[in-house]
């Protein structure tokens, strides 16, 4: 019988010496490669051992925005004569029996806008696209047609109901109809600015300063119902302006008789001023501001005349259009206080884009005081080429 080693044993001591001499010669060699990657072993490379990689740390650089496109309008501005520039804040009433008194203002001050009103309806029968053709930058032509006792085209092309009327008896969509078919009227007779809607809330008697005119005294109903005349407006093509910031609703009294007090600005806050929030949901409009001393904000001006006033407005209500002020040459609550020209210099010096008078005339000799106070720097010459930028983007004229 064979001596047998057992198991676990066997190959004996030679055997884990060869073993041992293996594991080292083969730790030698992986140790070489490790130290030398492009070494050759047997006369061949050896490539080295994949380690795991580790993922290369990246750095990104958000690309900067790009500066946005330059407005076209700084350089219409630029083109445009001191005193032409002055002329695009103007809208001046014009005689509306026939177009002799439009094209004569066009033609020699080339002012930025005519307004049409009384009742008189030869201007609107025909003509006003001969004075169109007399400007040299578009000519913005407004009329006031809220309907009720504020309409200009109703003997040519039917009464429209009162604020209050549509409100009580007609839906919000009803209403947009409504000034959509208006806005047609007044757009085949050459109107491209519709001084409406009211977004006054009131509930005073119909036939007070404002009365009437007011969709609601509620301010969430006013304004519904102001957003859907605006856009029935919009559907044509015809500019809506809001009116009378910041609300003559509820004021002691009629501006065109005298000066007048509203509310405290605390109040206006819950009351008239509401439908300007969120002003974006109007689209394109302008504003205009009314002859109103409102405590709390315009230190005894009426807000036409108040810097406070359309600090306001751009400022709490983010409004970045046109901003128009009433009437500066027919209502007491300002020509008691200052003659037109100088009324029309302390509206733009405080933050007004358009002044507004009705009476018509007078146009030379407003521009002539403006001059010089561009010149003197009582009217800054930045006020106005702001001013005039968003006078012609409103009119698309850049």
């Amino acid at each position: 019988m064979r001596n047998e080693l057992p198991i676990g044993r066997r190959g004996g001591p030679k055997t884990g010496t060869r073993t041992l001499l293996v594991c080292t010669a083969l730790g030698a060699l992986l140790a070489a490669v490790l130290h030398d990657p492009g070494r050759e072993v047997g006369g061949h490379p050896v490539a080295a051992p994949a380690l795991s990689p580790t993922a290369p740390v990246t750095t990104t650089t958000s690309a900067a925005p790009p500066p946005p496109p330059p407005d076209p309008c700084v350089a219409k501005v630029a083109s445009l004569s001191a005193r032409h520039r002055l002329a695009q804040l103007l809208m001046v009433g014009v005689d509306p029996r026939g177009t002799a008194d439009a094209l004569a203002l066009v033609r020699g001050e080339q002012v930025g806008g005519i307004f049409i009103g009384g009742d008189d309806t030869g201007l609107l029968s025909g003509g006003l696209d001969a004075v169109r053709g007399a400007a040299t930058v578009p000519l913005q032509v407004a009329v006031d047609d809220e309907g009720g006792r504020v309409q200009r085209v109703d003997v040519l092309d039917g009464s429209i109901p009162s604020a209050r009327e549509m409100a009580a008896a007609m839906s919000p969509d009803q209403v947009r109809v409504l000034a959509r078919d208006r806005a047609t009227a007044l757009k085949n007779r050459g109107v491209s600015m519709d001084l409406a809607p009211v977004v006054d809330t009131s509930g005073q008697a119909d036939s007070t300063v404002i009365g009437d005119r007011s969709f609601s005294a509620d301010p969430a109903v006013a304004a519904q119902y102001a957003l859907a005349f605006a856009e029935g407006l919009h559907e044509v093509g015809t500019t809506p302006v809001l009116k009378h910031f910041p609300g003559h609703g509820n004021t002691s009294g009629d501006s065109h008789r005298g000066a007048v007090t509203s509310p405290p600005l605390e109040v206006l806050r819950r009351t008239d001023l509401v439908p300007y929030r969120d002003i974006d949901r109007y689209g394109r409009v302008v504003v205009m501001l009314g002859h109103i001393d409102v405590p709390g904000l315009t230190n005894g001006l009426p807000a036409t005349l108040s810097p406070e006033a359309y600090a306001l407005l751009r400022g709490e209500f983010g409004f970045t259009g046109p901003a128009m002020t009433d009437d500066l040459g027919a209502m007491r609550a300002v020509t008691d206080r200052v003659d037109l020209p100088e009324a029309v210099r302390q509206a733009l010096a405080a933050g007004a884009d358009i002044a507004l008078w009705s009476t018509g005339g007078r146009t030379g000799e407003v521009l002539d005081h403006l001059e010089a106070a561009v010149a003197t720097g009582t009217l800054p010459a930045t006020r106005v080429d702001e001013a005039a930028r968003r006078v012609l983007s409103l009119k698309n004229a850049c």
